[in-house]
Parts: structure tokens; sequence; C-alpha cells
């Protein structure tokens, strides 16, 4: 959307209107209220949202279960510094003067941008996930203001542009925006999905070199056990219908999404017990724990816990495409 802050209420506004006009399914990606100014939106969305299904209009949402968000730190940098590309960008960081500007721009109060630096309380709100170089490494893991001590930088605004400049890079980076009350309502919604909005990637070789959210490893898990577990937010069925049916009708997947005569054997079978994850932001290189078998196209992926060697996977499309 245009925006998951300042502007929550008009981006999910202008989704629905696009929604209406053009015809289409709205999806809101992701759904979240983004910094503590901005908290208390959320009740307004959901009312919005729930009102417009109300009157039958095919518009859902989906979410990932964490308090964190994930973006470039040359996000922090104001957009019109990004004008031209990421070779203009790393042109004006070479310029004392325009270093200067950027940094009255973050510090200033208002502005016609979503400052990331000022809705999560500054540096230490922010965590380095993963840089370019290899000399820049240690960083990863480490909030901003502890990365600037490292480097010997008094400002942690003049740390976050000299590392970009530097490692001439985005820099993955982990920013602490969200509410956990929040996260707890939308999880109670029946018309929000999960997604874990990363890679997947195994927990060896070189994928250990950069640091991840941890959301790429635990956000199903954390569902299973955290929420429907532990504080029973919602029932396990209806976690496994949003974890499978419900996003499978909602991309029109052409025989997903069900255990049924006719469709495609996709099953996971886990233990609701012990299913948990085990990610953490210092430590995201975790598997969680719990699940047992994954059933792919009907050819077992995983058994006892550990990969068959089986690559089953197909091409899913769309509404119409068998």
């Amino acid at each position: 959307m245009r925006s998951e802050g300042d502007a929550l209420i008009e981006g999910v506004e202008e989704l629905m209107r696009i929604m209406r006009e053009g015809g289409v399914r709205a999806e809101i990606w992701h759904l979240k209220a983004a910094g503590r100014p901005n908290w208390h939106k959320m009740e307004n969305v959901i009312d919005i949202v729930e009102r417009a299904r109300a009157r039958g209009e095919p518009i859902s949402a989906d979410m990932y279960l964490y308090n964190a968000g994930g973006t470039g730190l040359s996000n922090c940098i104001p957009p019109k510094y990004h004008d031209g590309g990421a070779g203009k960008l790393l042109e004006r960081l070479e310029d004392p003067s325009t270093r200067r500007q950027i940094h009255q721009d973050i510090t200033s109060a208002g502005g016609d941008w979503e400052n990331l630096y000022a809705s999560v309380g500054g540096a230490s709100g922010v965590l380095i996930l993963s840089v370019r170089k290899d000399e820049h490494r240690q960083y990863q893991g480490k909030t901003l203001d502890v990365v600037a001590q490292m480097m010997s930088i008094d400002d942690p605004i003049d740390a976050l542009m000299e590392l970009v400049r530097r490692d001439r890079s985005r820099i993955s980076s982990a920013y602490f925006m969200m509410s956990e009350e929040n996260i707890r309502k939308e999880v109670q919604l029946p018309w929000v999905a999960f997604g874990s909005d990363a890679s997947s990637t195994p927990a060896e070789g070189v994928f250990l070199k950069v640091s991840t959210h941890p959301r790429a490893y635990g956000n199903f898990a954390r569902l299973l056990g955290k929420y429907v577990r532990e504080e029973k937010l919602i029932s396990l069925p209806e976690a496994v219908r949003r974890l499978s049916r419900f996003p499978a009708d909602n991309l029109e997947l052409d025989r997903r999404g069900r255990i049924e005569r006719g469709y495609f054997a996709d099953i996971v079978v886990f233990d609701a017990d012990t299913i948990s994850d085990c990610a953490t932001y210092e430590e995201p290189h975790q598997y969680a724990v719990g699940v047992r078998d994954v059933i792919v196209n009907g050819r077992p992926a995983l058994r006892d816990g550990e990969h068959t060697g089986e690559f089953s996977g197909r091409a899913l499309y769309g509404p119409g495409k068998r």
C-alpha cells in the first residue's frame, strides 16, 4: 500500500477505491500500523474492512507475527535523496553538505515523507540484518546505536549514512515499529491470512554469512505454538484454515488448500503440543520444531523431520488455468 504508517487510513481507502473501480479483489499486504503514533489507527482499519466485507466486497489481508518490519537501512534517508537511483544516493552521501541536510531532515519534525528512524524511536529500534561487504559482517545482529559505538561515530544518523556509503548497498534491517497488542488483535480476525514475507533459506553454508528476519524460519510455527497453543487466541482448526484453504481460495489456486478427493495431496503433519518457532532476532537461522512430515503433490519432502531429497513442487496457476 501507499502507506502503513502516517497515511495508513488513506492507504486502505485508496486500495478499496482501486478494488471497486477496477473490479478486482483486494489484499492488504501486510496488515500493520507502523510507528507508535499510528498504533491506535488499527481499530479504524479493522472497522473499514469489516464494513466493506459486510457489503460483500472482496477484501482480505495477511500478516506476519513479529513486531519488527524489514526493509533497507537506506530507507531512513528521505526519498528525495534517492532520486535517480541507488548510484545517485551514494554520490550524495559523498558530499558533506548534503549529509548535513539529510541529518537535518531526519531529525526535523513533520515533513512530507514517512520517517522510519523517528517511527521506531531512533537508533535503538533499528537492527542491522545483512550487509554486502565482509568487513561489515561484525555489525549484523546489532542495533544502530551499538553500530555507531563500534564505528566510533558519536551520532547514529551519521553512522547510518556512513555505513550505507561504505557498504554500497541498502543494508537489510529490521525496524521495531508494531505493537504486540495490535498483532494479537489481527490474529483473531477471520479475514487475515499469514505470510512470512521472507525468503526461505537453509540454515547452513553461505546463507549463514548474513543475518535475516526470524519470520523467515518461524512465522507459521509461531502462530501454531505461541498464539494457538499458548495464548489460545484462535482455535487450531481455524489456524489451519487460514494457513491453507483461506489463502488458496483467495488466490484461486487450482485444487489446492484442502484435503479432498480430486485435490493435490499437499499435507503437513505436525505435533500441536510441541510445534514452536526457535528463530530470534539475535539468532535467526534456527529451524522451527514440531513438524514431522511434509507431503508435496503426494510425495514426501520431509519425513520424521528430515528432508527426503524429493523435489516434487509444481508451478501454481491462478483462475482459469489448469
